[in-house]
């Protein structure tokens, strides 16, 4: 198989850039990413738009790459847009590496952008109202709710302000785990707290102030167990990657002291699975098949950054990853294993929760994280002697769990 490697990435800061238009986001990750290849624009033989908010939030349904590409100097090579949910930044670099081993060309580009803050808050909110079938929305938001049921919910843990329908479903998913294995409100406060300790260190990051687990407790809540700093934010920003064969590195003269292999690249889609069959979650299976490609195991990594569209997204993950059996996420957590300087480093950015999440921009930004990582370029962040390093990114629901899922692994 052909290896391909990460010759330069880049990322703005993820945010509310209210007066900067898409274009403009995906300009400064583009020419950052470029010279971090030590390329030119020219160079590139493919690129991969990825972006879901264009359509929905300022008109451009249609040929959105096309139309943020013909601003930023790119033209007359293929363009493919790709949407996928929250996984469709992951989902053009898989598609990038894709393109690279069938030997159409020697360097490809993945970039995502999007704009998501407008002066109509409720519109942004109702995008997410989408990411399942809308022909049976109702039906879904029953069934997944009532996952939650058993539960004794606070009185006044429920919030008078608009938020997403996505984090009631998340809620239901914390009171399943909760109900099944005993994870408790305050396991979800040190999982968010961890994050956004991490994220002070940051330069990139939304939201970079840090928050103690009571903190995180007494903040306004979202629906229970989740509070505010427990969601990640609606976010502007963009990132990109230039993706290289052998001959591609060759051809624009790459350090190849800073390329980093990518050792796996898996996508996968929902299952029609039980609440019984939670070793068929698809996360798991991609992350078993991305360890078979890369002949690694979970003991092999040393810095993971999972979606954490809420805390408890980290929780089902590192489970989900073979990092601690199904119901300790949240006592390791809580004993601070996944902390910097713990037994293994999860979210070193800050995660979804702080970094930010603007959704096609999503999954580049936490490659990006990692590449710095094992360049052992992250400064106060940096997970010492990181080697291999692995990347979960999900994207909408269909059935009981994610519709997509990606997971890629990185070696040094």
């Amino acid at each position: 198989m052909t290896t391909v490697y990460i010759a330069g990435i880049a990322m703005t800061v993820f945010g509310r850039h209210l007066e900067i238009p898409v274009h403009e986001l995906a300009r400064e990750a583009l020419n950052c990413a470029v010279k971090d290849a030590n390329c030119k624009i020219s160079d590139i033989g493919v690129a991969f738009y990825s972006g879901m908010t264009q359509g929905f939030l300022q008109g451009q349904f249609s040929i959105p790459g096309q139309v943020v590409f013909s601003k930023i100097g790119i033209d007359s090579i293929p363009i493919y847009n790709v949407e996928n949910a929250c996984a469709s930044g992951s989902t053009a670099f898989n598609l990038a590496i894709h393109h690279l081993r069938g030997g159409s060309a020697d360097v490809a580009l993945a970039l995502g952008a999007e704009k998501m803050n407008i002066a109509d808050k409720l519109k942004a909110f109702s995008l997410f109202d989408a990411g399942w079938d809308v022909s049976r929305a109702d039906e879904h938001y029953q069934t997944l709710v009532k996952m939650g049921e058993g539960v004794e919910v606070p009185h006044g843990s429920e919030s008078d302000r608009p938020y997403s329908k996505f984090m009631q479903i998340y809620a239901a998913f914390c009171r399943h785990h909760m109900k099944h294995y005993g994870t408790t409100q305050r396991q979800l406060a040190a999982v968010s707290s961890k994050n956004h300790g991490h994220s002070v260190h940051n330069p990139y990051s939304q939201i970079r102030k840090a928050f103690t687990i009571d903190d995180i407790l007494a903040a306004p809540p979202i629906t229970y167990p989740l509070t505010l700093p427990m969601c990640s934010p609606l976010s502007d920003g963009a990132a990109a990657a230039i993706l290289c064969t052998e001959e591609g590195l060759k051809r624009i003269g790459a350090d190849r002291k800073r390329c980093i292999k990518v050792a796996a690249s898996v996508v996968r889609s929902f299952s029609h699975r039980s609440l019984e069959q939670p070793e068929l979650q698809i996360s798991r299976l991609a992350a078993q098949q991305a360890y078979e490609q890369a002949g690694l195991g979970p003991q092999d990594m040393s810095v993971a950054e999972v979606h954490d569209a809420s805390a408890m997204g980290e929780i089902i993950q590192v489970e989900n990853l073979g990092f601690v059996p199904l119901g300790q996420g949240g006592p390791s957590a809580e004993r601070g294993e996944f902390t910097l300087g713990g037994r293994l480093p999860v979210n070193p950015s800050g995660g979804l929760e702080s970094k930010g999440h603007p959704l096609g921009a999503t999954g580049l930004g936490q490659l990006y994280e990692l590449t710095t990582q094992l360049r052992g370029e992250a400064g106060a962040r940096q997970v010492q002697g990181a080697r291999h390093a692995i990347q979960e990114n999900g994207g909408g629901l269909q059935g009981i769990e994610e519709a997509a899922v990606a997971i890629h692994i990185l070696s040094k």
